[in-house]
């Protein structure tokens, strides 16, 4: 049973996850362990998925995933009929004001919808990847140099699950830089992965890109791939000028991450949220969310 937090009712809540059955076989049983080194964790087998969600066979999905998983189309800008395929609903668009956020300057507000785990005064080469598995910045990224600008910073993780709208956005107004793609594994970034799999952020394909942030100094944002995922596609434009809230960009089919970094004494993540990191449990957010305070 993998339990979230609520802040809005301040309960847990069990999670249904896309797959659960799929998931734990893979990464809890003998067999499937040895498939998934094998085969899953392949770019291969994600990208023959991936293709099937961009034919129109795939469309019959839809319906029962929008059933199953109470997923709420009112917010969305397209009716279920109106998909061209599955990976069509899976990047879909949201309705404008759907996801409202703070105008406040100095309110941080989360980037993507997902499950937040939130920790202050990193250190670089002892990262919390789950509670029993660290990694490190200079091997997420691969650059010392970036790296180093984090020292002692805070670090956010959001775990978007299959069910969750699919795009990541700016957290503040200032401008963007070039995405650096890393090639790597497609193992899932679900909690019954990450406990199995040391290091699995920096196994699994990735992209980094700075922001310079007008309120919050430079960011680094990190967009994690997983099973299934073919694609991160970047949205924006980079050395481009952009607004809190605009699109960064999406990911195709699959779980995945976003995760942010930020200098020393720049942000206070909201005490329910730190909380929460600490008891082990991921607390859940949704886009344009206020999740802390710049620090003056």
């Amino acid at each position: 049973m993998l339990l979230v937090y609520n802040r809005k009712t301040k309960q847990y809540e069990e999670e249904n996850i896309a797959g659960k059955k799929y998931l734990v076989w893979c990464y809890e049983s003998p067999k499937g362990k040895k498939l998934t080194e094998l085969i899953f964790k392949k770019k291969l087998c994600s990208k023959v998925y991936g293709a099937f969600c961009d034919t129109k066979f795939s469309r019959k999905k839809i319906k029962h995933f929008i059933r199953d998983f109470d997923i709420d189309m009112n917010v969305c800008k397209k009716k279920p009929k109106e998909f061209s395929n599955f990976n069509d609903f899976f990047t879909r668009k949201l309705k404008p004001n759907a996801r409202p956020f703070s105008k406040n300057e100095k309110d941080l507000i989360s980037p993507a919808d997902g499950r937040a785990l939130a920790y202050e005064n990193i250190e670089l080469d002892n990262l919390v990847q789950i509670k029993g598995f660290t990694y490190s910045l200079r091997e997420l990224i691969n650059n010392d140099e970036v790296a180093k600008k984090f020292e002692n910073g805070t670090c956010i993780i959001f775990r978007l699950s299959p069910i969750d709208y699919h795009r990541y956005h700016f957290i503040d107004s200032g401008v963007t830089a070039k995405s650096t793609f890393i090639p790597g594994r497609y193992y899932s970034v679900n909690p019954i992965a990450l406990k199995n799999i040391p290091k699995l952020f920096c196994e699994n394909k990735r992209e980094w890109s700075l922001f310079e942030s007008d309120n919050f100094k430079d960011i680094l944002y990190v967009e994690v791939g997983a099973t299934c995922v073919g694609t991160i596609v970047q949205t924006y434009e980079p050395g481009s000028r952009v607004s809190k809230g605009d699109e960064k960009g999406f990911f195709k089919f699959g779980g995945s991450t976003v995760v942010l970094f930020f200098e020393k004494d720049t942000v206070k993540i909201d005490s329910d949220i730190l909380d929460q990191t600490n008891l082990g449990y991921e607390t859940r957010v949704s886009m344009g969310e206020t999740i802390g305070r710049k620090v003056d």
